[in-house]
This record gives structure tokens, C-alpha cells and sequence, in this order.
């Protein structure tokens, strides 16, 4: 019985952590294997799908570029250099796929640095962005005040709340400096507290 217990001690020793198989999965898409490739994509696009929703607002464009996205990342696998960042790494090829066919379209893109903006008062009722994501009463509300984000800002925000990225790989993923993470998802909190301010001070209702 003794002998049996360690030997179940053991197999459980020797499984492998998740970020393991996962870079046993990276490893072997590297080589070709199509299985490994497929496997990263089921892991890995409901993600990526769902923050090209948030930005293109359209489940059908996501689709798309969601597929885009993949079909790059394939051909671009070894050029990443940092294993454990392959989510962050995905989200950033995604942005890129976003507004590239964003300019396609001949949409503008409001990327100004809104300098001129003023700061929103920081003492607006709770409670927080984070809390409201998780009622699901208010769900339309919070999407429609994101969709009064501007695009880059909103996506910043994104990929910190909904993803959970460290502004470390939001800055990578953004192509922005560390401070200027921090101040637009700052920013972007600040306006969300505003436009829900009203709603959430009266109970949820309009």
C-alpha cells in the first residue's frame, strides 16, 4: 500500500504545471505540428475573440479577425521571445489586426492625446468599473458607456479589467510607456464613473 501511495505521489509530481504544457505546446507548434497549433487556438481565441468584439463592437468582424489573428500568430511563432507572455502576445496582433482594418474601412481613429482633457472628479459613488462588470443588470449600461470610450483608451482598459494583463504588458501590447497605461486606464475609469454615476446613485434606475 505504502509503495502504491508513492508511486501516486510521484505521477502527480511529474504532471505538468499548465505554463509547462503550455510551452510544450508552443514548442511543438514551432516544429509544424498542426495538433499543438489547434490546441493553442482553442485555449487561446475565446480571448482574443471576445476582446475584438469589445473593440469592433460587431460579433461577425471578430469572427473574422479573430481568424486573422491566428493565421498570423502562425507564422510568427518564433518570434516570440518571452513564453509566458504568448496571451498578451496574441491580444497585441489582434489590436494590430483591429486597426488595420479599421483604416481599410476609412474609419477614423481618435488616437489624439486629449491633452486638453480635464481631469473627472475622482469622487464619483461607487461602486468601482471592476464591481459593475460583474452585475449583469447593468451589463448593456457599462457596454454602452465603453462604446463612449475612445478606441485606444478602451482597449487599454480591456485588457486590464477584462484580461487581466500587468500594465507591464499592456504597455507592450499598446505600444505605450508604463505612465501612460497608468493614465489612460485612470482616465478611462473616471469617465465610466461619471456616465454611471446617475444610474448607479438612484439605485439602477433610470
Amino acid at each position: 500500500m505504502a509503495h502504491l501511495f508513492a508511486v501516486r505521489l510521484s505521477l502527480v509530481g511529474d504532471a505538468p504545471s499548465a505554463e509547462e504544457a503550455e510551452r510544450q505546446l508552443l514548442a511543438r507548434a514551432r516544429r509544424g505540428d498542426p495538433v499543438a497549433f489547434r490546441s493553442l487556438f482553442e485555449q487561446h481565441s475565446p480571448a482574443v475573440w471576445r476582446f475584438l468584439k469589445d473593440l469592433f463592437r460587431d460579433e461577425a468582424a471578430a469572427d473574422e479577425a479573430t481568424q486573422e489573428t491566428f493565421v498570423r500568430a502562425h507564422g510568427k511563432l518564433g518570434a516570440l521571445r518571452d513564453e509566458a507572455r504568448l496571451a498578451s502576445w496574441l491580444l497585441g496582433i489582434a489590436r494590430h489586426v483591429y486597426l488595420e482594418s479599421r483604416r481599410r474601412r476609412g474609419t477614423h481613429l481618435d488616437i489624439a492625446a486629449e491633452e486638453s482633457e480635464p481631469l473627472l472628479e475622482s469622487a464619483l459613488p461607487s461602486p468601482t468599473p471592476e464591481d459593475l462588470l460583474l452585475d449583469r443588470e447593468l451589463e448593456g449600461l457599462l457596454a454602452e458607456a465603453l462604446g463612449e470610450l475612445r478606441e485606444e483608451r478602451r482597449a487599454a482598459l480591456l485588457l486590464r479589467l477584462d484580461h487581466g494583463l500587468p500594465y507591464e504588458e499592456i504597455a507592450q501590447v499598446m505600444g505605450w510607456s508604463i505612465p501612460k497605461v497608468k493614465n489612460e486606464i485612470h482616465r478611462a475609469r473616471l469617465q465610466l464613473r461619471e456616465r454611471l454615476a446617475t444610474h448607479v446613485g438612484n439605485g439602477g434606475r433610470p
